[in-house]
């Protein structure tokens, strides 16, 4: 089987001159090279694309896949996880990951978290500030917390992002707004834990793999984030109350194959849904899907094997395909 492998280098738009924060959600060169040997361990055949300027070049030369392993987060518009599965759909070519739909609705954090709410899911209550004079419209209690309504990798959230004051409510929204030239979402400030779950499948094969979390404090951990916070896996009543509601949001959203729900509680132990991350990173010993799986004994490889077939399995694949369906690689 051959596989297209699609993705934003983050050297490459470094050196074009955009800045490491404009960068931050793309990929390293050892991220795509672990994919690709990952890949070919399974006897899969790997042809690197590149972004969506490759992938549309190659389209029109008449290049085709049986499948896209697309790791692109795109780079202009909130609709730019979506570019190429939109793409792909055109072409009809399956690949990894949510589809357009998903990929545009998880971006837009707002439009996630009322699809949750209608789906009687628990998300915390939130405003959203577009211009100044929406300030004075937010109806919510402090502390709060503003970032930004259309960035993933954690862009424009720091300590200054908790305001405890309307003078700094204010300043953040727009540093936000400003910052980022999109809206802020302003959010009740949650003082309980916070867990990320890692799922893998899609719809009724969706399964958690773990739920991980993130501790401030100094305690003895397996690893340490990129940002310096740990984290390690926990197994309470309160985590899995939080893996349950993790699995209905992925499917709430049409989420598949692979991915991240945030969560954190209230000072009494309730777990509320943050957002999605429909297209998680996979940077192997270092993000948060594979991190999980490693310490739940899912070894990077098998990893993307499991999200192949996964993505292979609701195409409607030949048997072929599917090699060790089930099975631990």
């Amino acid at each position: 089987m051959r596989i297209g492998l699609t993705y934003d280098l983050r050297d490459r738009y470094l050196e074009l001159g955009f800045t490491a924060e404009e960068a931050a959600e793309f990929d390293y060169p050892e991220t795509i090279d672990a994919i690709q040997e990952a890949l070919e361990c399974h006897d899969w055949q790997v042809d690197r694309v590149g972004n969506l300027e490759d992938l549309a070049g190659r389209l029109l030369q008449g290049d085709r896949w049986d499948l896209v392993f697309n790791m692109a987060e795109g780079m202009h518009g909130i609709g730019r996880e979506a570019q190429i599965p939109a793409l792909l759909d055109a072409w009809r070519i399956p690949y990894t990951f949510s589809d357009a739909l998903t990929c545009a609705l998880t971006l837009h954090k707002v439009m996630a978290k009322r699809v949750l709410r209608d789906h009687g899911l628990p998300t915390p209550p939130f405003a959203i500030v577009a211009e100044q004079a929406d300030i004075g419209q937010v109806d919510l209690p402090f502390p709060l917390m503003v970032k930004p309504l259309q960035e993933g990798n954690s862009k424009g959230v720091s300590p200054e992002s908790k305001v405890d004051s309307p003078a700094a409510l204010e300043a953040r929204c727009r540093h936000v707004i400003t910052r980022f030239a999109q809206p802020a979402l302003v959010e009740t400030f949650l003082s309980g834990r916070e867990f990320t779950v890692g799922i893998l499948g899609t719809g009724p094969d969706a399964r958690p793999v773990g739920v991980l979390e993130k501790l401030l404090g100094d305690e003895p951990v397996y690893f340490k984030y990129a940002t310096g916070f740990p984290g390690v896996l926990v197994d309470d009543p309160e985590a899995r109350l939080a893996g349950r509601l993790a699995l209905a949001a992925w499917n709430a959203l049409g989420c598949r194959d692979g991915g991240r729900i945030d969560i954190r509680s209230d000072a009494m132990g309730n777990p509320y849904i943050l957002e999605a991350n429909a297209l998680p990173g996979l940077r192997p010993h270092n993000s948060d899907l594979p991190v999980m799986c490693e310490l739940a004994g899912i070894p990077f490889r098998e990893l993307i094997g499991r999200i192949v077939r996964s993505a292979l399995a609701r195409n409607q694949a030949p048997v072929s395909w599917l090699p060790g369906i089930g099975q631990v690689d």
